[in-house]
């Protein structure tokens, strides 16, 4: 072992390997000087290390999904995709139940599966996306209808599914 030093991240002790995706996850809240509380939430659409989604379908829905997801959430500092493509870390002011966040993220997967163009797809030239090549509406369809088919639970060990 090398004598680099790395702080913990909460995300690489979680044992991926009992989890039961799709799921809404709190992953922590933080609370700054002044009280302010920022909660990190773990979005999963795969199930880890079983498959994931190719970048140019999981590139339109991290798109689509920040436009989408501001109108039915307040606070949304950030959606921004996992590395290893099976979902989302959702940053946010305050601390909404996740419930309330799946909620949010289940009617925004049910807009990209059956109401978006590619016209709504924001971010899509190279003066406002920087791989502006690497997108698929058809992809992020079909990603999305797969993960509201199985339904998007509340709790990562328990199929909790949200009705």
């Amino acid at each position: 072992m090398s004598d680099v030093e790395l702080a913990e991240v909460e995300s690489f002790a979680l044992d991926h390997t009992l989890v039961r995706a799709p799921y809404v996850r709190k992953i922590a809240v933080e609370h700054g000087p002044k009280g302010d509380a920022i909660t990190n939430y773990d979005i999963r659409l795969v199930q880890p290390n079983a498959g994931e989604i190719p970048t140019a379908g999981l590139h339109t829905i991290e798109h689509t999904i920040a436009g989408l997801l501001r109108t039915r959430l307040s606070g949304v500092i950030d959606i921004s995709p996992f590395g290893c493509r099976t979902g989302f870390h959702l940053i946010v002011w305050g601390e909404p139940e996740a419930a309330e966040v799946a909620a949010a993220i289940k009617s925004s997967l049910e807009d990209i599966a059956e109401r978006v163009t590619w016209e709504d797809v924001p971010g899509t030239d190279a003066k406002s996306c920087g791989n502006y090549r690497d997108h698929s509406l058809h992809s992020a369809k079909e990603w999305c209808r797969t993960v509201l088919t199985q339904g998007i639970s509340v709790d990562p060990f328990d199929r909790s599914v949200l009705a």
